[in-house]
């Protein structure tokens, strides 16, 4: 919650600025680095998966050396992937709709942010190792931590040190420096880093992969519909491309405990199957299934009540007004559906069916969003936002 609460803050600070044109650009370069978080988070998933095993068979040792040529080759990956965005954002942006001022501003941006994609990399690893020991208090400090130090910065960067959408690249950046720092100190802590071993990182890389990979596809779904939804908003202007972002960033905010039951039931499903405890995988799942019912339903029941002090924390008017009065009201409830999806998925890419997953998240981020954002689009920019979550119900619901 801290992390992304940061995200809406920046989302906030940078709406009283009273420039669209800036409120645009975060939504555009937001599509963008969603692809890459998707694929970090995808790394993440395969590390915590194969490391949590050999802890819960009582292998240690291997689970060390499996940790350690993860993350080198983690690092690798996150490099080159953050330097391709960033001299690719230009013609990125422009496919994604964006154009004039928020374009200019969403490639500032990203050259900026993109280079160091291996910073939070390193900090989400290290914080799914120490989950995988049950050190949850010392994972959340990881990322706590980091969230205090873009809280500080960003409003002195974005108005003390007039920066706008610059200085809150900057200090996203700073933030990363922290999460790695705190994240690789933790992990060495626990004694789950050991010194790489050339000969086993491509050994141990194929082992991670395994889950990784479908990981990753299964995570790149969701920011795909979103970059799409963006396309789609492009077109009614910069205050429908705001408006969506502005919801983008309310939303893992408000369903904080959705998102973090995907990293959290993952190891604990893991270690129980290691340990030949299926009762205990079934008691997991239906746990988490009740606690998204419950976070969900509260949810919507206060944002409801409050979306005018929402609309307002955000300055929003016109059609993005519109857009966040209509998740408020409506389109929240929907999550209840998605949240019971990413349940599922974190049993299937802990369980051994990787590619179950990939194929439900891929299918409600196409035939689940595509043909209903667009029939939606024919009615405005409401209608692309009521379509994006109607298609997927049943796909949701399936798992």
């Amino acid at each position: 919650m801290a992390v992304f609460a940061v995200d809406m803050l920046n989302m906030v600070y940078i709406g009283h600025l009273n420039d669209p044109a800036l409120t645009a650009a975060i939504g555009f370069a937001g599509a963008v680095l969603g692809l890459q978080i998707a694929v970090s988070i995808g790394m993440t998933i395969g590390l915590s998966a194969a490391t949590a095993r050999e802890i819960g068979a009582g292998r240690h040792e291997e689970a060390r050396h499996i940790a350690s040529s993860s993350l080198v080759v983690t690092v690798v990956v996150a490099l080159l992937l953050g330097l391709i965005t960033s001299l690719a954002a230009h013609p990125v942006l422009h496919l994604f709709g964006a154009r004039g001022p928020a374009l200019d501003h969403a490639t500032t941006y990203l050259h900026v942010v993109s280079p160091f994609l291996p910073l939070i990399c390193i900090g989400m690893g290290a914080a799914s190792l120490m989950r995988a020991v049950g050190d949850a208090r010392g994972s959340m400090n990881i990322t706590l931590l980091g969230a205090v130090v873009a809280a500080v910065l960003d409003p002195l960067m974005i108005f003390g040190l007039h920066e706008g959408l610059t200085g809150a690249a900057i200090s996203t950046v700073l933030s990363r420096c922290v999460v790695a720092a705190a994240g690789l100190r933790g992990a060495l802590r626990h004694d789950m880093i050991a010194r790489p071993v050339a000969a086993r990182i491509l050994t141990d890389a194929k082992r991670v992969a395994n889950v990784a990979m479908p990981a990753i596809l299964t995570n790149l779904a969701t920011p795909v519909a979103g970059a799409y939804v963006t396309g789609a908003m492009a077109a009614f202007g910069l205050e429908a491309v705001g408006g969506q972002a502005s919801i983008e960033r309310m939303v893992p905010v408000l369903f904080s405990l959705v998102f973090a039951l995907t990293g959290s039931v993952g190891p604990i499903m893991a270690q129980n199957l290691g340990a030949g405890r299926c009762d205990r995988v079934r008691e997991t799942l239906a746990a988490a299934l009740k606690l998204v019912m419950l976070s969900v339903g509260s949810t919507w029941v206060v944002l409801a009540a409050l979306q005018d002090y929402v609309v307002a924390g955000f300055h929003a008017q016109g059609d993005a007004a519109l857009l966040i009065h209509l998740f408020c009201s409506w389109t929240i409830g929907a999550f209840l559906f998605v949240g019971m999806l990413f349940v599922a998925n974190a049993a299937f890419n802990n369980l051994g069916f990787p590619l179950y997953s990939t194929a439900f998240n891929w299918g409600r981020a196409t035939l689940g969003t595509i043909p209903f954002v667009w029939f939606g689009s024919r009615f405005g920019p409401a209608g692309c936002n009521w379509g994006m979550p109607q298609g997927g119900l049943f796909l949701d619901l399936w798992p």
